[in-house]
């Protein structure tokens, strides 16, 4: 497996025979495919493989008839304008980009290349496209709806909880356009719960222990940390901090749990990695951004470690346990 910054040197790796399948019109018959992530090469590696296997699987071999270029923001937003703008300049016939910075970056700095967003919370609102239905422009693809299951986060975290909640903390990065998008939904939510939201903010790893003693001293019950690059790339720490808050927490991405977080909920995020090869697929037989439909999840994943729970003293409600859609011991 490919690991690291090993990733972003693969641009051409034989991986199995396949026919040329494209219509349009490739560079020597190599279509030339970029990727614009927000976190780290390592954190978005299950994601990038996802995705090359969805294009091997529909005949696009790298080192035959598609080479593709990465760039990684290690969940620095200040980066992203300067790698899109480096990206736009190797002109390729395709950009991928994860997550809405990355996503917003590349729309800035291309009206004209094909741009298939991935895991992006809320793209009309984030004013990535039109309407979901008629996207426009150059840009379509797959949304999370990160910001839809807002309501949801905070009941879980209701119903595996032995006290009551009253206050939940938010760690979330400001910086982030998703995350604000996901701060106005939950601040919704937690009125309609009754619940106090204490929203802290981080703009990188070194302020993580000032907000956790931050919501220490609010007395929070709960955490919810959102998803985006940032506290991704910061995964392994944060689930540290977390551990020692002793206060149930959930997450929006699944490798937090990995991690050793108490649960996740939210779309699985490999497989939406290799559905956005699709996208490629038709675009490149002809079909124009602006009137592919942006599409959304049908199905989000429950992720608990039971290990964790045990080690917060949780006994989680078997109701719970069989709702989940995977259960790490």
């Amino acid at each position: 497996m490919i690991r690291g910054a090993a990733l972003i040197a693969v641009l051409t790796l034989s991986l199995l025979a396949a026919p040329l399948v494209a219509e349009g019109q490739p560079r020597g018959n190599v279509w030339h495919i970029g990727y614009l992530g927000s976190g780290s090469a390592s954190t978005s590696e299950p994601w990038v493989q996802a995705l090359r296997r969805g294009l091997r699987e529909l005949g696009y071999v790298e080192g035959q008839n598609i080479a593709i270029e990465y760039r990684f923001g290690d969940g620095k937003v200040r980066a992203l304008p300067g790698l899109a703008a480096e990206m736009v300049r190797l002109n390729v016939d395709l950009i991928f980009t994860g997550g809405t910075i990355a996503s917003m970056a590349i729309k800035d700095a291309t009206k004209t290349i094909p741009i298939v967003f991935i895991g992006v919370g809320d793209p009309v609102g984030a004013g990535l496209v039109a309407t979901l239905g008629r996207p426009g422009a150059n840009i379509t693809g797959l949304s999370d709806a990160v910001v839809e299951v807002a309501p949801k986060l905070l009941q879980l975290l209701r119903d595996v909880s032995h006290r009551k909640v009253a206050n939940v903390g938010l760690v979330f990065d400001p910086s982030d356009a998703s995350n604000m998008l996901q701060l106005r939904a939950l601040e919704g939510a937690a009125r309609a719960l009754r619940i106090t939201l204490r929203p802290v903010e981080v703009g990188g790893a070194g302020v993580l222990k000032g907000a956790f003693s931050r919501m220490a001293s609010e007395h929070v019950d709960a955490i919810h940390v959102a998803g985006g690059p940032l506290n991704n790339t910061h995964a392994k720490e944060i689930v540290q901090l977390v551990a020692e808050a002793r206060v149930p927490a959930i997450y929006a991405r699944r490798l937090f749990v990995e991690e050793g977080g108490l649960m996740s909920y939210g779309l699985e995020t490999t497989a939406q990695y290799h559905r956005a090869a699709t996208f490629a697929n038709k675009i490149f037989k002809g079909a124009k951004p602006a009137d592919l439909p942006v599409e959304l999840p049908t199905k989000f994943e429950l992720v608990i470690n039971l290990k964790t729970a045990k080690a917060l003293g949780l006994t989680i409600p078997p109701s719970l346990l069989l709702r989940a859609d995977d259960v790490i011991q």
